[in-house]
């Protein structure tokens, strides 16, 4: 009879190895694997693309003044864009997202009121959802499955209420920052400097500066890059999160 006997790191990593085949066995549907960091559950930040895709995401919670122009500008650069709103948002300005849903843009739902979902039940988190895709519904017609948390707070219940109900949630890896007094120049140089393939870029409507700095921003991007919706950059079957939350995919037998 033979007996092995590993040292503390291997120990480790054979937990780690197995808690994760276990995550793939136990999920149904899709062929998922969510990496574990100290048992917290990370959703996607970026995709690991083989090829020059990006995605442009716009968070919607406080007016609707700058749409137009930032419709105009995407438009006259045939460039896309995924727009997270909130329900209280879609309520308060549904000509705005029947504009962006009419010109082809992807919508998801950022919470009905910007409450800390970190602080909320599963039941409440579903109930809010659902809250804000209703709204949504009633201005477009169309019922959203992407999500993002405000303010990218979440938590393992966060995670697992969102994914479990069939959402896809989805955080970001460039931030333009660009709220406050950010000035259109910093904006520009904090999303085009980072910006890489497979990265999924915040920006916020309703600021001082997002829609100047706009223009700038997807003429250098589209200069080596594919300005895709968040659906067409990322993988729904057989994905691998790692610990900084790139998604990629794996195939596995």
């Amino acid at each position: 009879m033979h007996f092995f006997v590993f040292n503390k790191k291997q120990l480790i990593f054979a937990i780690a190895v197995v808690a994760v085949i276990t995550a793939v066995c136990l999920t149904s549907g899709r062929a998922v694997m969510t990496f574990l960091v100290g048992g917290r559950e990370i959703p996607i930040y970026s995709v690991e693309r083989p090829d020059n895709k990006i995605a442009l995401t716009f968070d919607c919670a406080w007016n609707d003044d700058d749409i137009d122009v930032i419709i105009d500008t995407l438009k006259k650069r045939d460039c896309t864009a995924t727009f997270f709103v909130t329900g209280k948002w879609a309520e308060e300005n549904g000509d705005s997202l029947n504009k962006l849903y009419r010109a082809g843009f992807e919508i998801g739902t950022h919470s009905y009121n910007h409450d800390d979902y970190t602080k909320m039940s599963s039941d409440e988190i579903l109930a809010d959802t659902e809250k804000a895709e209703k709204a949504v519904v009633k201005a477009t017609g169309f019922v959203p499955k992407l999500f993002r948390a405000p303010s990218g707070a979440y938590n393992d219940n966060v995670v697992r209420t969102i994914e479990n109900s069939g959402r896809i949630y989805l955080q970001w890896s460039v931030d333009g920052i660009d709220y406050g007094d950010a000035a259109a120049d910093d904006i520009y140089s904090r999303v085009v400097e980072k910006t890489g393939p497979g990265d999924i870029i915040l920006l916020h409507n309703g600021t001082a500066h997002t829609a100047e700095a706009l223009p700038r921003i997807l003429d250098t991007l589209t200069e080596k890059y594919e300005l895709v919706n968040i659906s067409d950059l990322i993988y729904t079957e057989d994905y691998v999160i790692d610990h900084a939350g790139k998604q990629s995919q794996r195939h596995i037998y």
